[in-house]
């Protein structure tokens, strides 16, 4: 989880800059891009994580 987590983010972080650098929309949009997929990143992760626990409970 840790890894796909760091991936998400990654691509998240990366798909705002490409965005925004590509169309020339400026740094803030360039950061506000970046929050709003990191967001959806973050939304993807709980949702991953929901079902893996579903499948496969964490035992202490």
């Amino acid at each position: 989880m840790i890894l796909i987590g760091t991936e998400v983010f990654g691509v998240a972080v990366a798909a705002g800059w490409a965005i925004a650098g590509l169309f020339e929309l400026g740094d803030t949009v360039s950061y506000v891009l970046m929050l709003l997929f990191s967001g959806l990143g973050a939304w993807a992760m709980v949702v991953l994580w929901r079902r893996a626990v579903q499948v496969e409970p964490i035992r202490a």
